[in-house]
C-alpha cells in the first residue's frame, strides 16, 4: 500500500501594519479647503513589509483624486513602541482594524497653508 502524501498547508503571508506619513500636493477634486497648499496624512496601512505598504497607499490615494508627493515610514507598532513612541488605544483600534481588513485608512489629514 502507498502512503498518501499530506499536502503541506500553504503559510499565511505575514501581514503588518505600518504608520506612514504621507505629503500630498494640491489637485482638483482633492478634497482639501479652500486656500490649502497640501496635506500632510496619518495612514495605517498593511503590508507584508513596507514597500507593500506605501506601494498600495500612493495607488489607493491617486484612486482618490489626491497627488501624494512623499511617503515617510514610521515602521510597525513594534518598530514604533521600540523607539519610545506613545500610541493611545483608538491608534491601537486603527491599527487594527487596517490590519483586519488588509487596508489602508486615513487616520488624520492636516492641511497645509502658505503663510502671508
Amino acid at each position: 500500500m502507498s502512503e498518501t502524501k499530506k499536502s503541506k498547508p500553504k503559510p499565511a503571508s505575514r501581514q503588518q501594519v505600518f504608520t506612514l506619513l504621507v505629503q500630498i500636493g494640491r489637485k482638483a477634486g482633492d478634497g482639501l479647503p479652500d486656500g490649502a497648499t497640501g496635506a500632510a496624512l496619518m495612514c495605517f496601512a498593511s503590508g507584508v513589509d513596507e514597500a507593500e505598504a506605501v506601494r498600495e497607499t500612493v495607488a489607493l490615494l491617486k484612486q482618490a483624486d489626491t497627488a501624494p508627493l512623499d511617503v515617510t515610514g514610521y515602521g510597525t507598532l513594534d518598530e514604533r513602541l521600540a523607539e519610545g513612541h506613545e500610541i493611545d488605544g483608538e491608534e491601537r483600534a486603527l491599527m487594527q482594524r487596517a490590519l483586519d481588513e488588509n487596508a489602508v485608512i486615513v487616520a488624520q489629514v492636516t492641511p497645509f497653508f502658505d503663510k502671508d
